[in-house]
């Protein structure tokens, strides 16, 4: 059955369940050179820094949820301890991150950008969502939310439910 007026077959959820291997490669792929777009810009940023990509995620989820705890970001990031108390050091060091004693749990450290850290945060972040924003503004609507949905039920079962914490807006 065609689109009125366009001569194309629509597009349906039902269509999609019956993929084939090369198309689900060819999505593959497209997630992977995707990936290396979305980094390109903050990887060229952070490497003023001699930073990495562990840098950017921690600054970009200490400027989501101030105060986290270590151990909250060790479980969104799914990284080990030893490898986030070699970033942490980093970015406490160079002053971007603050590590307070908890109030309740003085085992706690609670972590918090500086005003270094907000601006390095703005700059990675705007650098990113200027990409988004360009792609999302040239797919439409109907895309961004089918292309969410698609990337909600690649993740793991406990990281949507960590994505699902970082409301909109927030």
């Amino acid at each position: 059955m065609s689109d009125r007026g366009t001569g194309q077959t629509p597009v349906s959820g039902e269509t999609l369940l019956f993929l084939t291997d090369d198309q689900l490669r060819r999505g593959i792929e497209a997630m992977f050179f995707a990936y290396r777009g979305f980094t390109a810009d903050p990887d060229r940023i952070l490497q003023e820094y001699s930073y990495g990509r562990a840098h950017h995620r921690a600054v970009h989820f200490i400027k989501r949820s101030p105060g986290t705890t270590v151990n909250n970001l060790l479980n969104i990031l799914g990284v080990t301890k030893q490898s986030l108390n070699r970033v942490l050091r980093a970015l406490i060091e160079d002053g971007l991150v603050e590590s307070r004693v908890g109030k309740q749990d003085r085992r706690e450290r609670h972590l918090y950008l500086t005003e270094a850290g907000q601006e390095l945060e703005k700059e990675l972040s705007e650098a990113q969502r200027g990409r988004m924003r360009a792609a999302y503004r040239d797919a439409g609507p109907e895309a961004v939310a089918g292309f969410r949905q698609v990337l909600e039920q690649i993740m793991d079962p406990e990281m949507r439910r960590h994505f699902q914490t970082f409301k909109e807006g927030s």
